[in-house]
């Protein structure tokens, strides 16, 4: 599934395609894709209003209308990009919208990907958590929130409402950076962990939004740099390998049902 940095390279690439437009048509393929709203809802509340804004919240894409918003969520193989044709002759697409001169395409081998129609983004900031690359991700936050829960790291960073965004591999990569065990219980982590987490979670996906994400999947044709962040990986997908930094074998075992890689020399409980 696409993380915080993917989501935020399709983002840059559709924004710059559909900023000030409008869209005038929608022909859906598959049915589901929209999860709350019609074709009717389309023709009133989307048809002919023009793009103010399109940005990133957590891993939601956000075409604002002001009033209004498309929020497209792309789960695990979701692919949003600008066509001059509608591609209606591939096989996953879902949905096609049309955008003045251009198509917004929208494919999905597992169709689990949604577009969801709001009046504006209250909805989803009472279940979405701190931004991690916004002013509000402060080292204040971190260490009064970090300390009044009791969990594991690893299933807490995975919690969008706690803090948005991160997946899977950007918690390997943050917990190996700050040098703590994915199961070390939350409120129990030293505060220079803490704080050294923080910047590790900063760090990482600053770096990889740089290079296009981690995924080996296209998500967008924008970038030539699409997934080059996966060079630069210390411990996601390198089990058995010697650690970076300090040459001990890299494990792999499952923490909230999901694949998690560690040095069990640099990340003690």
């Amino acid at each position: 599934m696409p993380e915080l940095p993917e989501v935020e390279t399709v983002t840059q690439s559709v924004k710059k395609h559909i900023m000030g437009k409008r869209f005038s048509s929608l022909d859906v393929n598959w049915r589901k894709v929209l999860d709350n709203f019609t074709l009717s809802d389309f023709q009133k509340s989307v048809r002919g209003r023009i793009v103010k804004n399109v940005y990133r919240r957590a891993k939601y894409i956000i075409i604002d209308f002001e009033p209004g918003i498309l929020a497209i969520h792309l789960r695990m193989t979701g692919k949003l990009y600008l066509s001059q044709k509608p591609n209606f002759e591939k096989k996953h697409v879902s949905l096609c919208m049309k955008v003045e001169d251009n198509f917004l395409i929208f494919e999905d081998v597992r169709k689990f990907g949604r577009f969801y129609l709001y009046e504006n983004m209250n909805i989803l900031n009472e279940k979405l958590g701190v931004e991690p690359l916004e002013e509000g991700f402060s080292e204040k936050w971190i260490l009064k929130n970090m300390k009044s829960k009791k969990r594991q790291i690893k299933s807490l960073l995975l919690d969008q409402s706690f803090i948005c965004g991160i997946g899977n591999i950007y918690a390997d990569e943050a917990l190996w950076h700050a040098e703590i065990h994915p199961l070390s219980i939350s409120n129990q982590i030293p505060r220079r962990k803490v704080l050294k987490l923080r910047e590790g979670i900063i760090r990482v996906l600053s770096k990889s939004i740089e290079r296009g994400g981690t995924t080996i999947r296209d998500y967008t044709y924008d970038f030539s740099y699409v997934g080059n962040y996966a060079l630069e990986l210390n411990v996601f997908g390198k089990q058995g390998l010697p650690c970076v930094r300090c040459k001990a074998k890299i494990i792999k075992t499952k923490v909230a049902q999901r694949g998690t890689h560690y040095c069990p020399k640099c990340q003690k409980v």
